[in-house]
């Protein structure tokens, strides 16, 4: 990691700040791999919701707001409680709970491929939801324990699993759902097992570093930069996460209608069409974490954000090669900076790591329900092609980034 002051951002010192007790710990990626793994499978059935809408558009008669509820619902169940499971485990660790909330999402799944109604289906997901609450900040804390201070790669190690379930997700719903019916949601309960028995191994070991990272805790009790620096800091990422994940929203709800709607493409090629972005997204977000350990979060936020503008303008004006094309530039992009912000954030409040976690991966799922609804309200009133206009505007935000604080740490942070 580059630690020289000439080159090194704001988030370069909280990862210089860290202890001694730190140093030593080797980068453990038996255990990244495994909350990686859990995370390809978690996404993976939680895309299914999102690959089955044209399906349950028909099937119950849905508008475009109605669609998008259903996206707000999941998003909000996940995005509330994510940083109360967050606070509640910085103080009381609770090492099972990941498997215990994996089987929120096994239930969630099974309802889901029966539910006779549309507040039936929207308690399905709800579940789901409650189930992602549970597993992405602790998988965070995992996944940044078992890091060695490698911090960036062990979340971008984390995030590319859950990129890969996405993009996963969609072509097997498309091949099992849309071909054979709703009903067969419940097979996708077999990944929920399968994730429930290796967070069972995961569990085990983070019981077990618990004492360690105890040991820790004196010294990560305290703030290591002034409050109004860590204040201003996370209300710039929060800003910078809404122009994310607001215009992700776009693509990950609508994308297959805007295809359909634009191109006259079949819904199984617009299922493969959304797969291909999500893989771009996949490939962004690896990439992402390892480039800021090396030349510095902030670089990377300035350049993902902003960078991606010119794409997302042209967009809604080109054909259906070009619009292949331009998503693909898009997700790559736009994708690296979720690692580095959350390692950034997370750096800022070293002391509150699991609280973190959850703001932010809540505050995504909750920008990104939040999107689905407002833009299936435009879409219903101005046409889908409408929102990719609007939309396009969004990575403009990025420009906030020049506000990200070029911190130094405290005095006593070398010592």
């Amino acid at each position: 990691m580059d630690l020289n002051p000439q080159t090194s951002d704001a988030v370069i010192p909280a990862d210089a700040a860290t202890t001694g007790a730190d140093r030593p710990n080797p980068t453990r990626f038996g255990v990244i791999g495994a909350v990686s793994f859990v995370h390809v499978l978690n996404d993976m059935m939680q895309s299914v919701i999102v690959a089955i809408y044209p399906l349950l558009k028909g099937e119950f008669d849905l508008t475009f707001f109605q669609i998008g509820a259903i996206t707000l619902t999941f998003q909000l169940t996940a995005s509330l409680l994510q940083p109360v499971v967050g606070m509640v485990t910085d103080r009381h660790p609770l090492p099972f709970s990941l498997p215990v909330g994996m089987c929120f999402t096994l239930s969630g799944l099974l309802l889901l491929s029966v539910a006779p109604s549309y507040p039936i289906l929207l308690v399905a997901v709800a579940l789901v939801g409650c189930g992602s609450s549970v597993f992405h900040p602790e998988s965070a804390r995992v996944a940044r324990m078992a890091s060695g201070g490698r911090y960036g790669l062990a979340q971008s190690i984390f995030q590319i699993g859950g990129n890969l379930g996405q993009a996963i997700g969609p072509t097997l719903a498309a091949v099992v759902v849309l071909t054979f019916g709703r009903n067969h949601v419940g097979w996708f309960g077999l990944l929920a097992l399968l994730a429930i028995v290796v967070l069972l191994q995961v569990s085990r070991w983070y019981r077990a570093h618990i004492d360690a990272r105890g040991h820790r805790r004196s010294a990560d009790d305290k703030p290591l930069f002034p409050a109004p620096v860590v204040r201003r800091t996370i209300a710039v990422l929060l800003v910078l996460m809404f122009s994310k994940f607001f215009y992700l929203a776009s693509i990950s709800s609508y994308y297959m209608f805007y295809l359909i709607h634009r191109f006259g493409v079949s819904d199984n090629t617009a299922a493969h069409l959304l797969s291909v972005f999500l893989l771009a997204v996949a490939a962004g977000t690896l990439i992402g974490g390892p480039l800021g350990d090396r030349i510095g979060r902030k670089r990377v936020i300035w350049f993902s954000i902003l960078g991606c503008a010119p794409f997302t303008l042209a967009l809604p004006y080109v054909g259906l090669a070009w619009t292949v094309g331009l998503s693909v530039v898009i997700g790559l992009v736009l994708a690296s900076a979720f690692p580095a912000i959350i390692v950034y954030a997370q750096d800022m409040l070293t002391h509150r790591i699991g609280m973190v976690s959850g703001l932010f991966y809540g505050f995504s799922f909750g920008l990104g329900g939040l999107g689905a609804a407002v833009l299936g309200v435009i879409a219903d009133h101005f046409g889908i092609v409408f929102v990719y206009q609007v939309c396009a505007f969004l990575p403009l935000l990025g420009l906030l980034a020049v506000f990200l604080p070029d911190v130094r740490p405290p005095a006593h942070a070398h010592g």
